[in-house]
């Protein structure tokens, strides 16, 4: 069964940010010959790891609201040299609007179920990608989105 983690894009002002960010991680992949992708390095290991590989995605929080997700295609402890073990979570090239959801903030990842999930933008049948970003993100706040 398919699950996805969900956590805070600390840094992005807004998804704009996030998408810079990981074309510069897909370069950086590109240019080392490996295949195009981003991760995100974190303390916590997930215990779940086969159910998030089973299709599960990575959903960024931006400014309050789950702007996007990101394909989870792999997981990799490893020990850093502090001695410390850490979670690198290899995500997919590609950022995925979703439709912005309001969340509070909360310290590191958690586990978000398929149906508590928001929907992609381009699979809602209407053009609200094609809104600006702060439109989306106002009306999601009034509840009307």
């Amino acid at each position: 069964m398919t699950l996805h983690l969900i956590k805070l894009c600390v840094g992005a002002e807004s998804l704009e940010d996030l998408r810079q960010w990981v074309a510069e991680r897909s370069l950086t992949a590109i240019a080392a010959g490996l295949e195009p992708h981003s991760s995100h390095v974190t303390r916590m290991v997930p215990k779940r790891t086969e159910a998030l590989l089973d299709g599960g995605s990575l959903y960024w929080i931006i400014k309050g609201q789950v702007a996007a997700r990101q394909r989870l295609l792999d997981i990799k402890t490893f020990t850093g040299g502090d001695g410390i073990s850490r979670c690198e979570l290899i995500l997919g090239p590609e950022v995925i609007e979703v439709a912005p959801a309001p969340r509070r903030p909360f310290q590191g990842w958690r586990y978000l179920e398929p149906d508590a999930a928001p929907r992609d933008l381009n699979a809602s049948g209407a053009d609200i990608e094609d809104m600006p970003e702060d439109l989306r993100r106002e009306l999601a706040e009034l509840g009307l989105l």
